[in-house]
């Protein structure tokens, strides 16, 4: 039996973010030395025997929360513009027919700029894709060489023109702080990404993940001229001064839009609503009756396919998520936007307001401005997020 004060917990918070639906494909071409996600080389798939099983997850989920209308539908990876475009058009029409779309749903695709995928573009628009968000991640061949990437920056530009002509909206990410890079190199080559009529951009700092093919050259200390952290926070406030001169501020600690073409499916995300999640290693959110639940599958896709096809689902046991662990992620999740954390809505998921002692010592320290009843990072608190989020979590 439930605690007392979590029977009530889940309730209908969750709308304050809405409704997605996160589809994992979990092949690439190749694996990126840089990645640590989900991805696997595999020769073939059997793209009929996917569809089947991705739709029978969907579902399955669907008999589980019903009355709901998806705001997006995420597909992510992985390299999931290697999907077949009926492979994507069977996706979306189970996920049609398993809740119903919202009028404005967002569709998005990732997808690499290789020619081989880009003969794919028209037919994901005609499946229902409607974004498409593209991983350059380096405008320059040497770097692109560097992290692995099967395509030439002259590949990627043709890339993002198709995608123009296909697409109502499209996003690409870059990765900066990379080796070699100087802030004047990041400089240049942001100002090209913008000047290619973008309307989203997605900007990470490069990490070192352990498990990576880099993270194994960092350790034996063959991952050489990385910039220092100062050059790559200098690198953050450049990023943060040319796009809002250009228009588009970032909505997000990474993520920059023009206004209106912010993501909605990660919005889901940021604003702690509700996704489902389907495919190898998805992980996903659900509020049930009485309870907020997550969801996570198993990693391994042949053991995935093998157990949705057996025994109707490939999902790992579920885990409760209590009042507080729901107040704690909001609190994560929503400091990262630049609209911020709404007071009254955690206080309800907390059970208790946040310490005004600690928002005073950062409201004196310039770190967090407050107004209109919502606590948001200001220009000089974003770069050093992760100790606000320290502060007010304690």
């Amino acid at each position: 039996m439930l605690p007392a004060s979590d029977t009530t917990a889940a309730g209908e918070d969750w709308r304050a973010g809405g409704f997605g639906l996160y589809v994992h494909w979990p092949f690439c071409a190749a694996k990126c030395p840089y990645c640590d996600f989900n991805s696997h080389v595999v020769a073939q798939v059997d793209q009929a025997r996917w569809a089947r099983a991705l739709s029978s997850e969907i579902a399955r989920l669907a008999a589980e929360t019903p009355g709901r209308h998806l705001r997006s539908i995420f597909f992510g990876g992985g390299t999931p513009s290697l999907m077949l475009p009926e492979t994507v058009d069977a996706v979306i029409r189970a996920a049609r027919a398993a809740w119903g779309f919202s009028n404005d749903i967002e569709i998005s695709l990732e997808a690499n700029p290789t020619s081989v995928e880009r003969g794919r573009f028209e037919g994901f628009a005609q499946a229902g894709v409607n974004r498409l968000s593209m991983g350059i991640q380096a405008m320059n061949d040497d770097d692109l060489r560097r992290l692995g990437r099967m395509h030439s920056v002259a590949e990627a530009q043709a890339a993002f023109d198709v995608a123009r002509d296909a697409f109502p909206r499209v996003s690409f990410d870059l990765i900066y702080a990379r080796q070699g890079q100087s802030r004047d190199d990041w400089r240049h080559e942001l100002r090209q990404a913008l000047s290619m009529a973008v309307d989203h951009l997605s900007l990470y700092q490069l990490t070192i993940e352990p498990g990576t093919a880099f993270g194994a050259r960092a350790e034996a200390g063959k991952l050489r001229d990385l910039p220092d952290d100062d050059v790559s926070a200098d690198m953050y406030a450049d990023t943060q001064e040319i796009c809002e001169a250009a228009g588009m501020a970032g909505y997000e600690i990474s993520n920059h839009a023009r206004p209106g073409a912010e993501s909605r499916h990660n919005l889901v995300y940021w604003r702690q609503g509700d996704w489902a999640a389907v495919g190898p290693g998805a992980h996903g959110r659900l509020t049930l009756p009485e309870r907020r639940m997550a969801t996570e599958a198993l990693r391994a896709p042949g053991e995935w396919l093998k157990a949705v096809e057996a025994s109707g689902t490939g999902e790992l046991p579920r885990a409760f998520i209590p009042r507080s662990e729901q107040a704690t992620e909001y609190l994560l999740m929503s400091m990262r936007l630049a609209e911020g954390l709404d007071e009254a809505r955690f206080a309800a998921l907390a059970g208790q307001t946040l310490d005004e002692s600690r928002i005073a010592h950062l409201l004196e320290l310039g770190m967090i401005e407050r107004g209109d009843g919502r606590i948001r990072a200001t220009r000089d608190g974003r770069p050093v997020l992760n100790a606000i989020l320290r502060e007010l979590a304690v």
